[in-house]
This record gives C-alpha cells, sequence and structure tokens, in this order.
C-alpha cells in the first residue's frame, strides 16, 4: 500500500521531508517542522510545497510554536468554512529521522487535537502519544540527540537549549512571510 492511499482518508496526515511532499495525499495546509533548524531544509521544503498544484497554505513549525502554529492552523481552516486536510511534513536530519522533529510534530499535532482536529491518521498518533508523556524530557532529549550533540559540539547549545522551551512563541510562522 502507497503512503498516500494510507494517509489520504485522514484529515491530518505526517511525512518526512520531499518524500513527504510527493507521496502524501494532497492538502489544503503544509506544516513543515523543523525543531532544531539546523540548515536551509525547512526553506527549501516550503518553498517546493507552495508550488504544489493546490497551492497550500504552508507554516513553519517547531517545538517553539507548537500551540500557535496549530491556532493558526485551525484559523485558517475556520477562513475557509470547510473541513480542511493538513499534511505535518518533518524535516529530518540530511534526510535521516530527526527525533527533535518527531516530537515536535507531536507537539503540533496534539495542540491540534486539543483545538478539535483530530481525525490523525496512525503517523500522526503514534507522534503525539510520543510527545505526550516525554513533555518533562524535551530538554534533555533535544541535548541529546544527534543534532542537539552536533549543535553543542559547536559551540551552539544555546541554540538547542531555546529549540526545546515548548510553546514559547506566541507567533506562528507563514511561509512565505
Amino acid at each position: 500500500m502507497s503512503e498516500t492511499s494510507s494517509q489520504q482518508m485522514y484529515q491530518l496526515r505526517l511525512g518526512w521531508g520531499e518524500h513527504a511532499l510527493a507521496t502524501l495525499a494532497k492538502s489544503e495546509i503544509v506544516v513543515i517542522v523543523d525543531a532544531i533548524e539546523s540548515d536551509s531544509t525547512a526553506s527549501a521544503l516550503a518553498a517546493e510545497a507552495v508550488l504544489q498544484a493546490q497551492h497550500p497554505t504552508v507554516f513553519l513549525a517547531s517545538l517553539r510554536n507548537a500551540r500557535a502554529t496549530a491556532e493558526a492552523v485551525v484559523a485558517e481552516q475556520l477562513e475557509r468554512g470547510a473541513r480542511t486536510s493538513i499534511n505535518l511534513v518533518l524535516c529530518g536530519d540530511s534526510g535521516r529521522f530527526a527525533v527533535e522533529d518527531y516530537l515536535a510534530a507531536g507537539a503540533v499535532a496534539d495542540s491540534l487535537s486539543a483545538l478539535g482536529i483530530d481525525h490523525s491518521s496512525p503517523e500522526v498518533a503514534v507522534a503525539i502519544e510520543g510527545f505526550r508523556p516525554l513533555t518533562r524530557a524535551l530538554k534533555h532529549l533535544f541535548s541529546a540527540c544527534d543534532a542537539g550533540a552536533k549543535f553543542s559540539a559547536l559551540g551552539r547549545a544555546g541554540e538547542v537549549r531555546a529549540a526545546a522551551q515548548l510553546n514559547s512563541l506566541s507567533e506562528a510562522e507563514r511561509y512565505p512571510a
């Protein structure tokens, strides 16, 4: 079964990188998730997303603006006046699994669920349930994950600590700004 057919019946879906943009069912909203901004992957994915045939609204999300992003997604749905499909696209770490992006996606999806958008794919459900019990360990997980360790080794531990602050930003980031 292809990824598209396995998630197209859900309102909220999840996938990784360019593969997700190519294979997830088309959506009206795309949320690019990059928890520790390590390169230009988020901007490249966002630029690719806005060029999709359906011209989705694109947001850039992290752990820091998870709730604000969820609120902006719900506001966008209300403005459209109809149920709106949403794809969470995780940046990853050079095309590899990134635990910090998965946790941030779980935080966004958990906030969406709290706001009433909860028709989620199994992939999203696992991200939410991975995030919820680990909220007290976010600072440790971010500093111990591969990207966090790399940033710390480069003298950028402050950026990792900042990235681990759940809902510390009150504004969603729409792409393009």
